[in-house]
């Protein structure tokens, strides 16, 4: 068993270093689109009906969580399918990876409820 061990640990630091990385990943793929960068997103979000989420996300509360269906209602068809394009994956996984780790990535460029330099 100690093989499958060393593999559920290599699995899960694999996750964590993914985890890690989805911030950086997500603002570099933003400054190709037209939302130009994490700021332009979370703007995007607000107007588009997200606000309680986004705020909760930029504050030091629990960060609330949102649905894939939920972006694409805020984003828009045509924004979503050129987010898609610049991540290279199809609609509904760029939407489903967003759902899972914009939270944080707000989080973790806020921490004094603003964001910085994203």
């Amino acid at each position: 068993m100690g093989l499958f061990d060393n593999l559920g640990g290599a699995l899960k630091a694999a996750a964590n270093l993914a985890e890690g990385m989805a911030p950086g990943l997500i603002a570099s793929t933003l400054a190709k689109s037209n939302l130009g960068n994490l700021q332009g997103l979370v703007s995007k979000l607000q107007a588009g009906g997200l606000g309680e989420q986004v705020q909760s996300w930029l504050s030091n509360n629990p960060n609330l969580p949102v649905t894939a269906d939920q972006l694409r209602a805020a984003l828009g068809n045509d924004q979503v399918r050129q987010l898609a394009e610049h991540f290279g994956m199809p609609a509904d996984a760029t939407l489903a990876m967003l759902a899972e780790h914009l939270p944080a990535a707000v989080d973790q460029a806020s921490p004094d409820g603003a964001l910085t330099n994203s």
